[in-house]
């Protein structure tokens, strides 16, 4: 059986012009600033880098300890496995470097395969500054570097919501977002370059800074979500959802880890590697330049969907297990410490083995629930479709099939007409009239004003 599709209205050379382009003088430009913009990057980063593997080599007072900085508890707790502050120093470097060197390349690809498309240049530009934001963020008030520094932790800003604004298109949606990127740049100003001014001290003006901060958030999420349903072409809204992936997984690992450290706070003082998960959690930002990467050039090449559902089904399944697993042995420590010595190790054996029985019955359900919830109509097609294989290997009636086969492909594809031609066997050559069926007229009225329209033929 041969399916033949009819040419979609929308090609991807069509979306593609949506896009604004750069042309002469602006793609000069635009490559120019990206390479200065990377030798300036790389020389202030390794210019600030001693004084950074300084400040991981110094413990810090609870209060007063930059990122990745420790405490003296925690400086002792990696010397009780045999690790120095500089081995931790080095390995935090480590890390850094590699998140550097995949922006770079991601960077780098993308302005040799896009040199002349305007957001993909922007993205670039985001990824030269955002692998050096961890030296440069945090850099001391001492440091001789700081006000380079600052620049390139406000160029880093000051991309991101931008990028975070015109993505996919490169245009404001709707134009009035401009103002605010403007109202917002102008508030970063003061908390980038002057944290210490006696202004800075006011209470009233700290707030109106968060609340500056936390208002862009939520009306840059709502002009996505908005660009995403009323403005996205389909190959947009494909790149919207590799970038929504790459910022939401590290979000969401992060606020996790944080949460848990609030509600463990023994653990991350105490346990090496709960220490160090909670230290380096920040590499799995990794994932944005790569998710950029993907959503700029190969966003064809996976399906995001599969990703998005395989991380919601197991994302929710670990968060689950995990929570029945805590559950299951402080109640079982309570249960048997006083009947058995050994009460902490039966419980933790009691509980991997139900957290084991449960996974298998846990992963369905979840998988099931998600499919509904957010994959509603594949999910509805694929149960069509696994209806009508058990139909197919029972049904021996031909026209019975025939009826079959019909309903499924207008169920599952809602085309706006179907042909089914049966091809007659080498000795009969009599020429059979095609059986055809179409929609009642307001459901394929509905389908053309959504664009859906689809004109597969069957021929067996």
């Amino acid at each position: 059986m041969n399916v033949e599709h009819a040419p979609t209205a929308v090609t991807e050379s069509r979306e593609r012009r949506s896009y604004t382009r750069l042309h002469g003088r602006w793609l000069v430009l635009a490559r120019g600033v990206w390479l200065a913009l990377v030798i300036l990057t790389l020389a202030i980063f390794f210019a600030s880098l001693p004084v950074y593997v300084a400040q991981l080599q110094t413990p810090c007072a609870p209060t007063a300890c930059q990122y990745q900085q420790l405490t003296h508890s925690q400086a002792e707790t990696l010397k009780g496995i045999g690790l120095s502050l500089g081995d931790y120093a080095a390995f935090t470097v480590g890390l850094l470097l590699v998140t550097i060197v995949v922006c770079l390349v991601v960077s780098t690809l993308i302005i040799w395969r896009r040199p002349d498309d305007r957001m993909a240049v922007l993205v670039a530009l985001l990824l030269v500054t955002f692998g050096p934001t961890g030296v440069t963020a945090t850099a001391p008030a001492a440091s001789p570097w700081l006000l380079p520094d600052e620049c390139v932790t406000f160029l880093t800003t000051a991309f991101f919501v931008l990028v975070f604004i015109l993505f996919p298109s490169g245009r404001f949606v709707p134009h009035w977002m401009r103002w605010t990127l403007v109202v917002f740049l102008a508030v970063q100003v003061p908390f980038t370059f002057f944290p210490n001014a006696p202004f800075m001290l006011n209470t009233s003006f700290f707030q109106l800074g968060w609340l500056v901060f936390l208002g862009e958030l939520a009306t840059g999420a709502f002009v996505q979500l908005y660009r995403y349903r009323r403005v996205s072409s389909p190959l947009e809204r494909q790149q919207t959802k590799w970038v929504v992936f790459g910022l939401a997984v590290p979000t969401a690992v992060n606020v996790l880890v944080d949460v848990l450290a609030l509600l463990f706070p023994e653990a991350v003082e105490h346990n090496t590697l709960a220490l160090l998960a909670y230290n380096e959690v920040g590499f799995l930002l990794l994932l944005i330049p790569l998710s950029f990467g993907f959503a700029m050039l190969r966003y064809r090449l996976w399906d995001i969907d599969v990703l998005i559902n395989r991380t919601l089904v197991y994302g929710t399944l670990t968060i689950l297990l995990t929570g029945v697993y805590v559950g299951l042995i402080i109640g079982l420590q309570a249960l048997l410490r006083g009947i058995i010595n050994q009460g902490s190790g039966v419980a933790i054996v009691l509980s991997m083995l139900a957290a084991f029985f449960l996974f298998q019955p846990l992963r369905g359900r979840i998988q099931r629930s998600i499919d509904r919830r957010f994959y509603r109509r594949k999910y509805d097609a694929a149960k069509v479709v696994a209806a009508f294989s058990t139909t197919l290997r029972n049904e021996v009636d031909l026209d019975q099939l025939r009826e079959h086969l019909i309903a499924v492909v207008q169920e599952t594809m809602q085309p706006a007409h179907v042909s089914l031609w049966l091809r007659p066997p080498e000795h009969d050559r009599t020429q059979r009239a095609p059986w055809r069926a179409t929609p009642p007229a307001s459901s394929r009225e509905d389908e053309e004003g959504k664009g859906l329209l689809a004109h597969p033929q069957f021929q067996s």
